[in-house]
């Protein structure tokens, strides 16, 4: 390559970066998981939506709902996002017409959430999904229904939304890094200070008991903590087994905190699943159930010929 070649290969390759070729059966199946969890959310996590509509005097405008001057909540504006949300929630989980039910629901879950984080408490384990559901709606699908699921045709778009998706899974945890950093005046102390142990305090449980009496152990898991956040960017470029493992130690990063201070991150969770190679299932399944006939035939066969030779002998 020459000095002249390269400047030109750079920009292709960052582009190509930001708009893999991904099959559209992984659109398919993150939007049945993600908008089946919506109604989920609704339901377990951001639940007080409604609750905020009778009793607009608790509302506080986030800076989003400054911005777009929405208006204060009331029941009838609750009332009608929940039942807006469960009807296109359910027909987009079906990939039937799923990117008219992905324009509802993108705004409508938005607005649900800037009503329910009103209290002064925003939850950033919602950043990832949030995004998840405006970017599904611009991949365009080949097919629909349950043939969506199998389907292989690989498409820029569909890289495009499931890239963002990963980028946001990430910030997750970087940006928290940041916080804890800002925090505490830029000043590296998050680590050695005693926050888990206040946080087993105001949550007691008997894991979290228990490290209370290994101090060492906790600033360990402090320390541990804040470096894998500000290394998850890293996930972004790995490959294969080590992107799986790199996931892996998130997913148990998050077990523990539910083991120790029931505290979960299911919204980030779920959206993990836009690194997974979700598109193979139907293939694979396809396989086993076309080895198991094989099988059958084979076993139905060899059957055949041993009657047929013992109606000989």
């Amino acid at each position: 390559m020459t000095a002249v070649d390269a400047p030109a290969g750079l920009p292709t390759r960052i582009a190509g970066w930001f708009t893999p070729y991904v099959a559209l059966g992984r659109i398919a199946w993150l939007r049945t998981v993600l908008y089946l969890f919506v109604i989920l959310d609704m339901h377990a996590f951001v639940r007080d939506t409604r609750l905020k509509g009778e009793h607009p005097g608790l509302y506080q405008p986030l800076l989003l709902a400054r911005i777009f001057d929405l208006p204060r909540p009331s029941v009838v504006i609750t009332t009608t996002l929940y039942v807006v949300l469960i009807v296109a929630c359910l027909v987009g989980a079906t990939n039937y017409f799923p990117r008219l039910a992905g324009w509802i629901v993108a705004p409508a879950f938005t607005w649900w959430v800037l009503i329910g984080m009103s209290d002064g408490k925003v939850d950033h384990d919602h950043l990832a999904l949030v995004i998840a559901l405006w970017v599904l709606p611009t991949v365009r699908s080949g097919r629909r229904g349950l043939a969506a699921y199998g389907d292989q045709t690989r498409s820029e778009a569909a890289g495009w939304a499931v890239r963002c998706v990963q980028i946001c899974v990430v910030a997750t945890y970087f940006l928290s890094a940041v916080a804890k950093l800002r925090s505490a005046g830029w000043a590296l102390t998050w680590p050695g200070s005693a926050i888990l142990t206040w946080a087993i305090v105001r949550r007691p449980h008997p894991v979290g008991e228990w490290l209370l009496h290994h101090p060492w152990l906790l600033h360990v898991m402090q320390w541990v903590g804040i470096v894998a956040e500000f290394l998850s960017p890293v996930i972004l470029w790995l490959k294969g087994r080590w992107q799986l493992l790199g996931a892996l130690f998130f997913l148990g990063f998050h077990l523990a905190n539910t083991a120790i201070l029931l505290i979960h991150f299911l919204p980030t969770v779920v959206c993990w699943l836009a690194f997974a190679p979700l598109e193979r299932i139907v293939p694979w399944f396809r396989g086993r159930r076309s080895d198991r006939d094989a099988g059958e035939a084979e076993d139905e066969a060899e059957k055949g010929r041993e009657a047929k030779e013992q109606t000989g002998a």
